[in-house]
């Protein structure tokens, strides 16, 4: 493992500090939360890696690829949606007796123009603004600390994925186990991809999609 320097040590403790403040604090701005918080995710990265800050947390250029964004992307979010309604949610719905709580959701798709203007800022909050959070940031500053081995791997993927089912208590104790398990198949193909955040964005930003697409026209 690497030698960790205080600045590696100071500056992720700030920057997580501050989103926890952001997050926990007295002030609630909503979507907008997730927005500003990847932004000081971005600053942060920045100040630890400088010029390496954005690749530091998963956009590599190289990666970027119209096949894997635009084609197997979108496979893998239908892959992972019928997943989600014909397997998952009914069976840990069976389990805890209680069905998750869409009617945030019944809300924001009540007309077609707050349904757009809500999936945008869906897109920026949960898409882009969660991957860049918990597994940009979160999960790569664990592995940076505790390395990269099979158990630490492991942890790091539990331990930021119920952190990140509890963010979505909003949706019952149902929604938060199946936003657990989700997550954690996200945070697995961030790691078999090595580390590859504009791949999973894409796979969490065409899932919300379809999700709230299927929401806005009754079919979920």
């Amino acid at each position: 493992m690497n030698k960790i320097t205080s600045r590696q040590i100071l500056i992720p403790l700030i920057t997580i500090s501050i989103i926890l403040f952001l997050w926990f604090g007295p002030i609630h701005l909503g979507f907008l939360t997730l927005i500003i918080s990847s932004v000081i995710v971005f600053i942060g990265s920045a100040i630890e890696y400088k010029e390496k800050g954005f690749s530091a947390l998963g956009f590599q250029r190289e990666k970027f690829k119209f096949k894997n964004i635009f084609v197997l992307a979108p496979l893998v979010a239908l892959g992972l949606f019928i997943f989600y309604v014909f397997v998952l949610v009914p069976g840990v719905t069976k389990l805890t007796g209680v069905p998750i709580d869409y009617s945030f959701f019944n809300e924001i798709t009540r007309d077609l123009r707050t349904f757009l203007i809500s999936l945008l800022f869906i897109l920026a909050g949960s898409g882009f603004g969660e991957e860049i959070i918990f597994r940009g940031y979160f999960m790569r500053q664990f592995l940076k600390f505790f390395g990269e081995s099979k158990i630490s791997i492991a942890l790091s993927i539990v331990l930021t994925t119920v952190f990140f089912g509890f963010m979505h208590s909003g949706q019952g104790i149902t929604g938060q186990i199946v936003t657990f398990v989700i997550g954690s198949l996200i945070a697995l193909m961030f790691y078999l991809r090595k580390y590859d955040l504009w791949f999973v964005c894409a796979v969490h930003c065409f899932f919300n999609t379809i999700a709230l697409t299927c929401i806005y026209f009754g079919l979920a």
